[in-house]
Formats: structure tokens, sequence, C-alpha cells
């Protein structure tokens, strides 16, 4: 049976609900992944080093879909809990039209910029050359990935969440492919891999917008439009917690991997790398629960059904502490294997992946409730909280380990800065969570 964002959910609706976005933005971080695990084994850890160096920028392109996503959905789906369906589908096509515009610009830029952006990065002499032909290549990829973290969340509030997720995989599955083709068997290196992932992008973003175009049978489809100031302003206001994850978490890679070149050189950057692949996947649970659950939270609130929007929030820490402990567990039990399969041609990179993999893990703990809160406060329009606890967890806790730690209990200390981080910000969290309720009345309140 169908589930809709107006029912009353138990655990088994909820995660049913969810489930298409949890596995869409899986499916999103395969591509990276695929392609990390390519160019380690078949051209080496240098070009392997390159790739981690740079790709912090790149995903940054993606930044504008994520504010988008995340926050013109919290007005798209309040607007449809209201019952204005016109203003939605309106809201909604300026939204997409504007990223074709940003996504057009940052394209360009990219391609202009690239060296200088590579010697800011640190690139030393002999990774220069291999960041800026990866860099370029997948600054074509720019529409297209802005596109799909945006529709990641609409397809959601549209009620076809498993389009969205079809879409997903054949994309992932595409870049899969075509990376065992181009780098695997072709020897194409670095080119390869990154031909491979604007492929893989570019079915992920363009098969959606041809979707939304045609007629279909969903709650949102894109049509004539105007613009409007105040809804954009509001989607930016609602999106900005998430346009500084976005931005902060990449910046706190570009920190992170300047001061692993100071204390490890080459292979802290390859080591790093492959932990933040694997990240990549991890997270992607609890952003694609935040994300799913978002428009069901939007959804009630617009409605004002108090109740089921205590009901989603109780339950949603309960899944949350399951996801939890058993990433944690896993990541402890898999640092080994998952090594092997990127470094294990070399013996110290090994050794220095798996544990630094195993003191990175203990972050899994609690990364899950800080994500969660962050969406909960964007859902419920509030992007004021949002952004400052997207800012906190992801920029100023974090940047202030990354210096801090190593030089109060040396270098192995830098492994768990993202962990103390967390740490902090889920204080304040926790702070946010229980002032806010008198305005929102998400917990029930005992009498």
């Amino acid at each position: 049976m169908k589930v809709q964002i107006s029912d009353h959910f138990n655990f088994k609706k909820l995660i049913q609900f969810t489930i298409p976005s949890i596995v869409m933005m899986i499916f999103s971080s395969i591509y990276n992944v695929v392609d990390g695990y390519f160019v380690s084994n078949y051209a080496g850890k240098t070009q392997f080093a390159a790739v981690n160096l740079v790709m912090p920028f790149l995903l940054m392109m993606g930044v504008i879909g994520f504010m988008f996503g995340t926050g013109g959905n919290a007005i798209v789906s309040k607007l449809l809990g209201e019952g204005k369906e016109k203003k939605a589908n309106e809201v909604f096509s300026m939204l997409v039209y504007i990223t074709l515009i940003f996504g057009s610009v940052i394209f360009v830029l990219a391609e202009i910029f690239m060296p200088q952006i590579a010697k800011v990065l640190g690139a030393d002499e002999n990774m220069i050359e291999y960041c800026i032909l990866y860099g370029r290549i997948i600054s074509i990829s720019s529409i297209p990935f802005m596109l799909q973290v945006m529709f990641q969340s609409f397809m959601v509030t549209a009620g076809k969440p498993q389009i969205g997720l079809a879409i997903t995989i054949i994309a992932g599955v595409t870049n899969i492919i075509l990376d065992f083709l181009f780098v695997g068997i072709f020897k194409w290196g670095l080119v390869g891999a990154a031909v491979a992932t604007v492929t893989g992008e570019s079915i992920g973003g363009f098969a959606p917008l041809i979707y939304f175009f045609s007629k279909n049978s969903s709650s949102l489809r894109l049509c004539k439009t105007k613009f409007d100031g105040r809804a954009l302003l509001k989607t930016c206001g609602n999106g900005s917690s998430e346009l500084m994850t976005n931005v902060s978490v990449n910046l706190v890679n570009m920190m992170y991997n300047l001061q692993l070149m100071k204390y490890y050189g080459e292979d802290g950057v390859a080591a790093y790398g492959t932990i933040m692949y694997i990240n990549f996947l991890f997270t992607s649970v609890f952003i694609g629960y935040s994300i799913g659950s978002s428009p069901i939270v939007g959804y009630n609130y617009g409605a004002k059904n108090y109740k089921e929007l205590q009901n989603i929030f109780r339950k949603s820490l309960l899944t949350l502490f399951v996801f939890s402990g058993i990433i944690t567990v896993a990541s402890v039990f898999l640092a080994g294997p998952i090594a092997s399969i990127y470094v294990g041609y070399d013996k110290g990179l090994f050794d220095l992946t798996v544990m630094a993999f195993r003191l990175f893990a203990t972050s899994y703990l609690i990364v899950g409730y800080n994500i969660y809160a962050s969406a909960f406060f964007t859902a419920l329009n509030n992007g004021l909280v949002s952004a400052i606890i997207s800012f906190l967890r992801t920029l100023l806790f974090q940047i202030v380990c990354i210096f801090a730690l190593p030089l109060l209990f040396g270098k192995q200390a830098i492994w768990l800065s993202i962990t103390v981080a967390e740490a902090f910000a889920l204080v304040m969290s926790a702070v946010f969570i229980f002032t806010q309720n008198k305005k929102y009345h998400y917990i029930k309140s005992k009498k």
C-alpha cells in the first residue's frame, strides 16, 4: 500500500517512506567511492591523493542544489499541506530554473580558475597536474550534479521517491560500469574515472528534469512561473543550514588535508581519502533519513497536526539510535577489509588507514542526531536555528579541533577531531530542541 506524507506513521511506514531517500543518498555517494577505488588501484596513490585533494572543492559545487532542495522543499511541502498546490508548483519551478543558471556560471568559473584552485588546496608539483585534469572534467557536470542533489528532496515531496530511487540507481550503476571499463580495462586513469562520474551525474540530474517537464502523476511539475523574491529568500534562509553544512564540510576537509600533509604527508591525505569515501556512504544513511522524513515534518507542521509531529520526532530519535549503533560497530570491524580494498598494496598506508578509521568511527555514535536536528528545523521553516547547528558542528568546532587536538595530544588525535566536534555540537542541538519546543510542540508536554 502506498504511503503518503499525510498518513499516520508507525515504524514500518516511516522506514518504508524514508528508505528510497536513504538508498538515493547512498547511490549518489557511490560515484566518488568507485572513482577512488579504481584510481587508487589502477593509477597509483599519487593520483589517488590528487583526487582526494581536489574533491572537497568539486563537491562544493553542489551546495546550491542542496540549499534549494532542502530549503525549497520545506516551503513547497508546507504549501501542499495548506492546500496551495498551484503556488507550490510555481515556487518549485522557479527554483529549478535558477539552479540551471547557477550551474552554468559555476561551470565556467571552475574551468577558468582550476589551476589556481589546485594550488590553494595545497597540491604539490607531483599532484597539481592531476588535480587540474580531474577537476576540469568533473566541472562539466556542474549543472546535473546540482539538479541531482536538489531533486533528491523534491522527488519525495512529489510522492515519487521510487522514481527518484530508480534514477539514482541507474546513474550509480552506470558510473560503476564505466569506471570498470574506462579505468580498469581501457587504462584511461583519471580521465576515465572523471568521464564515468560526469556520465552518471548527467543521468541523475537530467532524467528527473525531463520527468518534471513532462506530464506526470505527481504533485509537482515544472510550469510557467515568475520570479518570487520572497520565496527565494525564504528558501535560502531555510536551506542556509544545508548550504553551511556542505560548504563547511568541504572547507574542513581542505583544512584536514593541509594538516595531514604537515603531519603525515601524501600518505595522510590518501588515508583520509579512504575514510571519506566510506564516510560518504555511512553518513548518507543519516542524511537520507533526514531528507526522507523532512516532508512529513513540513506537511504536519503546515497542517498543524502536532500529535503526528510528536510521533515522527519520537520515532526518528529511536531510529537514529539503532542506525548509529549498527554503523559504528560495522566501521570498527570493517576498517581492515575496507582499507585493504583501497590501499592494500602499501603496508604502511594500510596500517595508517586502519588505525585512523577506527578512531574516526566513534563519530558515528553522535553525528546522526546533529544531522537530523539541523534538517528537522529546516523542515519547520526555522532556517536560523538549523544554520546555527550546522555552522557549529561542521565549521567552528571542527576547525578548532583539527588544529588544537594534534598540538595538545599528538598527531594521532587529529583522527578524533570530528568526534569531539560532534560531541560539542550535540550539546547545542539538545539545547535548541528543548528551547524551541514551546513554539513547535514536537515533544509531548507532561500534564
